[in-house]
């Protein structure tokens, strides 16, 4: 499974806590927020105003974290 920008903020958070300190390093403070468990990572982050090359780099960053700790099952 790859973390993208339709994943939903909350049940990425539940099936992986490691991810939220990628997110929150980019800017993403929103894991906790009560609009995570309707918005994708892709809303959220537009939200917060990150530019199209942030929201990549944040994916990029929470894909190699989480397959660097072996967690993604394909």
């Amino acid at each position: 499974m790859k973390i993208t920008k339709e994943t939903n903020i909350a049940e990425l958070v539940n099936s992986y806590p490691e991810a939220v300190e990628v997110l929150t390093a980019f800017g993403l403070h929103c894991v906790g927020c009560f609009a995570s468990a309707f918005d994708t990572i892709g809303e959220g982050a537009e939200i917060h105003g990150m530019s199209i090359v942030e929201i990549d780099e944040m994916l990029e960053e929470v894909n190699r974290v989480l397959n660097d700790k072996e967690l993604l099952i394909d």
